[in-house]
């Protein structure tokens, strides 16, 4: 049905919420039997580039220059002879002259940032599966559960995360900071402060925050609320 140019989506110039009846999908450069849905990029004043894959059976995405993180979302997917379900994700180093493609059909979100470091050697190629992560309370506070997908390791100039909330749970506070994010709501929903804007935030969702953007998130409803959220982190917060 036709909304009348009703959405929920909003730019402004500190953050972007794009909702699935906005997405648009694309050719990607280097990609073969598939399509791209981009969240967010240098156009838009970002400093990195996150977006969704949707490849067909036997799609692929060529390497690239850049370091790139893939986290599965739906099907399998293969990654230097690694066999990814969702939930797996894999870190590839500047130049990694390796392909994503699909055993099955899938879909999965890929970051990709510039290695900004020429005189310090990047991190190594990385692989795991957020189950076999231990989740630790964000805060202190046990219904809000953070997964560091990463290594803690001064190598690694972002971190990505999952963070999950359970009904009821928020941030304790209005986050004001350095570090930049992008944002792809999982599961559940709630209630997202960007700016001086209130916004409601449901499971397919993208969210990216300037550095200094203000932002603060309660879930909603009655499951838990999750979301996959990346950030510069260690050398990447002088950029």
């Amino acid at each position: 049905m036709h909304q009348l140019g009703q959405t929920r989506s909003a730019l402004r110039p500190d953050h972007l919420l794009q909702t699935p009846d906005t997405f648009v999908r694309t050719a990607w450069p280097g990609l073969r039997r598939g399509v791209v849905i981009v969240h967010v990029s240098p156009a838009a004043g970002a400093r990195f580039t996150e977006y969704t894959a949707e490849l067909e059976e036997r799609g692929s995405l060529a390497p690239t220059g850049e370091q790139r993180f893939v986290f599965v979302l739906d099907g399998q997917a293969e990654i230097d002879g690694v066999c990814l379900t969702p939930g797996g994700y894999v870190y590839l180093p500047p130049g990694h002259a390796t392909s994503v493609s699909a055993r099955t059909p899938a879909r999965a979100v890929i970051i990709e940032k510039p290695w900004s470091w020429p005189s310090i050697p990047p991190p190594a190629f990385f692989t795991g599966h957020e189950s076999n992560i231990a989740a630790t309370p964000f805060a202190g506070d046990d219904a809000l559960m953070v997964c560091s997908l990463l290594p803690d390791d001064p190598s690694f100039d972002f971190a990505v995360n999952t963070m999950t909330y359970l009904p009821g749970a928020a941030l304790p506070m209005v986050e004001v900071h350095v570090m930049e994010h992008g944002l792809l709501m999982l599961e559940g929903g709630g209630i997202y402060r960007l700016g001086d804007g209130w916004y409601q935030a449901i499971a397919g969702d993208f969210i990216w925050m300037a550095p200094f953007c203000p932002q603060w998130f309660g879930a909603l409803g009655k499951t838990p609320a999750k979301y996959l959220i990346y950030k510069n982190w260690q050398r990447g917060l002088l950029e």
